[in-house]
């Protein structure tokens, strides 16, 4: 590993190298004018071969928070309801088959869904990681009810056992992105209980839940 690590390190300062000397020999007369493009002024400090390694190696390895997020491995069984705009409860689709795995070496959460929602097939995955130089949890989702993907980022309440994300999804009428929570309780090693909730107008809705029973 430290052998990768290294020759890893040398490519990246090969190729900035490599990059900075291109740019000073490359003369474009037809490139585009960006006096009037922001500038990041924010002075770059040197960074030697070590301290870059040592940096890698923090990051790549898989620490407290991906041990927690293992302890979800194995079957669950779903219930996914949906909410209307009042609040009351408009429709749950139960039986849906949800497998957790830790995947590429332990470093994420992968879970797949499998079932039928309101009498139409469905699958979806979700994929959560901890990142530990953002010091954040990071959440995705797809499925086959859309082509978009969500994207959020929290943090885990170690008290309550919670996971609060916040992030945006597509909205699928007007196709703009619209701002969402994402409550993630882990109520105890065989329930959990995830909520979102909306943002439309200004105000604040729950819009869906998944109650999960580990099998």
């Amino acid at each position: 590993m430290k052998n990768l690590m290294i020759a890893a390190g040398i490519m990246l300062l090969f190729a900035s190298a490599c990059n900075s000397e291109k740019k000073d020999n490359f003369k474009d007369s037809t490139s585009v004018d960006t006096t009037t493009l922001p500038t990041d002024t924010t002075a770059t400090k040197p960074v030697d071969s070590a301290t870059m390694m040592k940096a890698w190696e923090d990051y790549m390895k898989p620490g407290n928070e991906h041990e927690m997020l293992s302890k979800s491995v194995g079957n669950w069984e779903a219930a996914i309801s949906f909410y209307a705009p009042d609040g009351s409860l408009a429709s749950t689709s139960s039986g849906i088959k949800a497998e957790t795995k830790m995947v590429l070496g332990n470093r994420y959460q992968q879970s797949t869904y499998k079932g039928e929602m309101n009498g139409m097939p469905f699958e979806g995955m979700n994929t959560i990681a901890f990142d530990n130089a953002k010091k954040v949890y990071i959440s995705t989702w797809i499925d086959n009810m859309g082509t978009g993907l969500t994207y959020a980022e929290g943090n885990f309440n170690e008290a309550r056992k919670t996971m609060i994300f916040k992030g945006t999804a597509t909205d699928a009428v007007s196709g703009k992105q619209i701002p969402f929570r994402e409550v993630f309780t882990i109520v105890d090693d065989n329930n959990q209980l995830m909520e979102m909730y909306d943002t439309k107008d200004g105000k604040e809705v729950k819009t869906m839940s998944i109650r999960l029973v580990r099998k």
